[in-house]
């Protein structure tokens, strides 16, 4: 299964052409997508790219398209969270999938904020998980995290002035709470896994016109991460440029 993860800002209004021209040239059998708040701009999408199966919400940010058949999706909205999470049961044999959007800007403060996001959305899932007898235990956990891995690098150099002044007061680094949260309950980067070399390839996937921090993901439990066959940073066609403010991150997923 190839899995596109893809912010397409503020509802992709104006953009649906380029984004579908972006999506279809990476031939995704499922896209996670955020910032995708506009079902009409969705359903253009979804024509234009070929896509079968489709869905969004009014004013929420998650949603997705699909050629593989969807049995049921739905969302919902943990405790502390901003954006729902969305769920999206796949056919028999893949895995299932939830698409997140956590909080944004750069400072601890936020950090903790995101956190106490991905700790509900967390929990939800666990006890699905429970109630449901471990029928999806393959899951995958895509989207705009807003947050920083531990061990990266962040240079605020390139950020606007006000940010560079929120991590100044922040003690000059912000803290890597989400996705050692994500660590910590048994997930697996697949960005990292098929690249540990932070230096050599980063993976930045924001912004588009001055790629610095890594804010897109794609998690699996560690025991299906053997299953990540490759991962890529999208950064063609030149309509990515764009279409979005975000890289699209594309995995492909062995089922």
């Amino acid at each position: 299964m190839r899995l596109l993860t893809y912010n397409i800002r503020e509802g992709g209004v104006g953009r649906a052409e380029e984004i579908a021209e972006v999506i279809g040239a990476a031939r995704p059998d499922v896209v996670a997508l955020q910032e995708a708040r506009n079902p009409a701009v969705v359903k253009r999408i979804a024509s234009l790219a070929g896509f079968r199966f489709f869905g969004s919400r009014q004013s929420h940010s998650t949603g997705f398209l699909s050629n593989v058949p969807v049995i049921n999706h739905g969302w919902r909205h943990p405790p502390r969270t901003r954006h729902a999470l969305l769920e999206v049961a796949l056919a028999d044999g893949f895995p299932r999938l939830f698409v997140l959007h956590l909080r944004a800007w750069f400072s601890n403060w936020t950090e903790r904020q995101r956190a106490r996001e991905l700790r509900g959305l967390l929990d939800g899932i666990q006890e699905q998980l429970k109630r449901e007898e471990q029928a999806f235990a393959f899951h995958i956990l895509a989207g705009d995290f807003n947050a920083l891995a531990p061990g990266e690098k962040l240079d605020s150099s390139h950020m606007p002035a006000w940010i560079r002044g929120m991590v100044w007061l922040s003690g000059r680094d912000i803290a890597r709470t989400t996705i050692e949260m994500m660590q910590s309950h048994g997930y697996i980067d697949a960005w990292r896994a098929l690249y540990a070399d932070h230096e050599k390839d980063p993976g930045y996937t924001f912004p588009v016109w001055d790629p610095h921090v890594r804010l897109d993901y794609v998690f699996t439990p560690a025991e299906y991460a053997s299953r990540f066959m490759a991962c890529e940073v999208r950064r063609m066609p030149e309509a990515v440029r764009t279409a979005s403010d975000h890289y699209p991150l594309l995995v492909e997923i062995s089922t």
